[in-house]
């Protein structure tokens, strides 16, 4: 089974910095993208960020500037350096992947979430 295992996630004040990793393991075919969801409570869940195993990336727009993510793919790893943190960027943070596990099977996977906690 494909399991994403993260870390990195605790609780820093406005302006500070956290780096999120992600590990990808288990029966992997490739990748075709990791990246970041986040949901705050009473909030949908949205996709922070996502990079492809070529390397392209997407933000959202509410993170632009700030956040960068970066990927390794012989490791198989996802990263989300977050700069200058701001409250409203609290939230459960969760890795994802879209991914083959054949060549004929692609699904989406999920971490189990890493809390991420700004202090004003």
């Amino acid at each position: 089974q494909v399991q994403l295992v993260e870390s990195g996630g605790g609780l820093v004040q406005a302006g500070g910095s956290l780096r999120l990793s992600c590990a990808a393991s288990g029966s992997i075919f490739s990748i075709n993208a990791m990246g970041w969801y986040r949901q705050a409570p009473g909030n949908q869940r949205e996709l922070v960020a996502v990079i492809t195993s070529g390397g392209s990336t997407n933000y959202h727009d509410s993170v632009k500037g700030r956040f960068t993510i970066s990927r390794d793919n012989v490791k198989k790893m996802v990263y989300l350096q977050m700069n200058r943190l701001k409250p409203e960027d609290t939230a459960v943070y969760y890795c994802y992947a879209d991914l083959y596990r054949s060549q004929w099977t692609r699904n989406n996977y999920w971490g189990q979430g890493t809390q991420v906690t700004v202090s004003s």
